[in-house]
């Protein structure tokens, strides 16, 4: 797989990135370069080896999942610009 010139505009234009016309082709060949490290990536077998979170070994702290409200919303919501229903209004950034 390779990123064309017009594959580097769209990503920068989705990253919201100013990127000029000589900066295209350096982009370009790093995400390339990417890619073909992910390539080779693909082709380590792993089959067998277990996942790790860490090279040392060591148990994940882990607490307990408790579905809450915080207790106070109306003091979160007490500097935000615009809230409702002690929720945050945010403006609309999807069509």
């Amino acid at each position: 797989m390779s990123v064309d010139e017009k594959t580097v505009r769209r990503i920068a234009h989705l990253a919201r990135i100013a990127v000029t016309d000589e900066e295209v082709p350096h982009l370009q060949g790093e995400l390339n370069a990417i890619l073909d490290f992910v390539e080779q990536l693909r082709e380590v077998d792993v089959e067998g080896v277990e996942p790790m979170t860490s090279v040392m070994p060591m148990v994940m702290k882990k607490r307990q999942d408790a579905v809450t409200d915080g207790g106070y919303p109306e003091k979160i919501v007490a500097n935000a610009p615009m809230s409702e229903d002690n929720f945050f209004v945010v403006p609309k950034v999807v069509e």
